[in-house]
C-alpha cells in the first residue's frame, strides 16, 4: 500500500472528496422527528398528528394523540413530555426562533 493509497482510505472514512469539501448538513425535520418517537410510545399511531405552527418569536410543534394515549406521550410527572422535548432542542437548528413542542388534549 503507498501514500496516495493511505490518503484515499483516510478520506472514504471522513466522507471526503479529498478536495476538501464537506458535505452540507441536512436541516433536521422536526415534526418527523416528533411524529416517530410519539408513534412509538402510543397504542394508536395512526391518531399521531404533528403541525408547525409559525409565530413571529417562535416554531411551535402542536403534537396530536388519541385520548387514550395521552398520559403515554405526558409520562408519569411530564418526564417523557420534557424529554421528547430535549431532544427537540438538541436537534433544532440554531436560529434567533425559539422551538416549542405543545402537547393538545
Amino acid at each position: 500500500m503507498n501514500e496516495d493509497d493511505d490518503r484515499d482510505d483516510r478520506n472514504d472514512r471522513q466522507g471526503g472528496d479529498g478536495g476538501g469539501n464537506r458535505p452540507q448538513a441536512v436541516s433536521p425535520d422536526l415534526a418527523e422527528l416528533i411524529r416517530y418517537m410519539a408513534v412509538n410510545l402510543v397504542d394508536k399511531p395512526d391518531e399521531v398528528r404533528v403541525e408547525l405552527v409559525e409565530e413571529r418569536q417562535a416554531n411551535v410543534y402542536e403534537l396530536e394523540v388519541a385520548e387514550p394515549d395521552l398520559g403515554k406521550v405526558i409520562g408519569r410527572g411530564g418526564k417523557t413530555a420534557r424529554a421528547l422535548r430535549t431532544i427537540v432542542q438538541a436537534c433544532a437548528p440554531r436560529s434567533r426562533k425559539r422551538t416549542l413542542v405543545e402537547i393538545l388534549e
